[in-house]
């Protein structure tokens, strides 16, 4: 067991300990991703209450170092078919790290428990227009499209509890794997001009999830630092495969978002570790850490960025939103 000599932590490095200071960006090899507070610990020794309020002036004034726009709308699908592994969390919080950096975007929830819908404070009630009249052909986005509360910027299409029995009447449909795609049609959104579709799966692989991935062009697939983090995971990729061959050439997995981090544990090392050496440069260097005011945040109708900004779990968003970002300009620019 290590003890690191300047947080007297035991089973912490020295680099884990240091990158807990702001967000949860963990340096490779080469020494990239480093965070500018290393040199202020390294001289200074840590104050907890400057690194929160530094945290805190940062997460206020995202505007200070915007996003660069893509070229390209980016419409990526956040799946995994795993409960509890922080898929909707995630796609809310990088929805409004997003947003708040700069972007519009859209979240399409399509989850039949409108979780997300709630993050974003979205009303998403029975017969509230939703993605179920999407999905069927009867309402367009800009229709159903609610504008969150937590940024001008950020819109969602909610989900009602009608969507559970959506599957079912899309057995008979014509192209039934198609339908999010032809709402998402490319003329619409440039009219309405989003700069990133974000589309929250419910937990299995079936149609909707489909659908999710046939209307995207990326697949972010956040993992918890758990035990059985990949277990069912080769499923998911069958299935992505299947969705690539015969429905979707242009989809392809780009992100993999590592959540629920605990640097107190071996077992997070471990998986991060198993992660990185599988997906390799897809697995984004920002980890999410475990937080209970994460945990916390839905239930008052907001995402972490707005319930409490200056805390790890909004600042390690914050950076994993300005990683995606920067990772698609580096692409369309390679």
């Amino acid at each position: 067991m290590t003890v690191n000599p300047e947080s007297n932590q035991p089973g912490v490095s020295r680099e884990t300990w240091r990158s807990s200071v702001g967000g949860m960006r963990f340096p490779d090899a080469a020494g990239e991703g480093a965070r500018a507070e290393d040199t202020e610990v390294e001289e200074f020794g840590w104050n907890p209450l400057v690194a929160e309020a530094r945290r805190a002036v940062k997460a206020r004034n995202p505007e200070t170092h915007p996003l660069p726009r893509p070229d390209r709308r980016r419409i990526m699908t956040v799946a995994n078919q795993k409960g509890g592994v922080g898929k909707t969390t995630s796609t809310v919080n990088l929805a409004a790290a997003l947003a708040v950096q700069g972007l519009k975007v859209l979240v399409v929830d399509l989850d039949p428990q409108g979780n997300a819908s709630t993050a974003l404070g979205v009303n998403h009630n029975s017969g509230v227009p939703s993605v179920y009249e999407l999905l069927l052909g009867r309402v367009g986005v800009a229709e159903v499209a609610a504008t969150s509360t937590q940024s001008e910027r950020l819109a969602c299409v909610p989900a009602t509890i009608d969507l559970a029995g959506a599957e079912v009447e899309l057995v008979t449909m014509v192209a039934r794997e198609a339908r999010l795609r032809q709402a998402l049609n490319p003329e619409v959104l440039d009219e309405l001009d989003y700069d990133y579709v974000l589309i929250d799966c419910p937990p299995s692989l079936g149609l909707l999830t489909v659908n999710a991935l046939v209307a995207a062009h990326e697949v972010v697939i956040p993992i918890q630092c758990e035990y059985y983090a990949l277990e069912g995971l080769g499923q998911l990729l069958k299935n992505i495969e299947l969705v690539q061959a015969h429905l979707n050439p242009n989809l392809g997995i780009s992100t993999v978002l590592l959540t629920m981090y605990d640097g107190r544990t071996k077992l997070a090392e471990q998986v991060t570790e198993e992660v990185r050496g599988y997906f390799g440069d897809r697995a984004l260097r920002t980890v999410i850490p475990r937080s209970v005011k994460i945990s916390e945040a839905p239930g008052y109708g907001q995402t972490i960025l707005s319930y409490d900004p200056g805390s790890r779990g909004s600042m390690s968003y914050l950076d994993a939103a300005r990683e995606i970002a920067e990772r698609g300009t580096e692409r369309e620019t390679a």
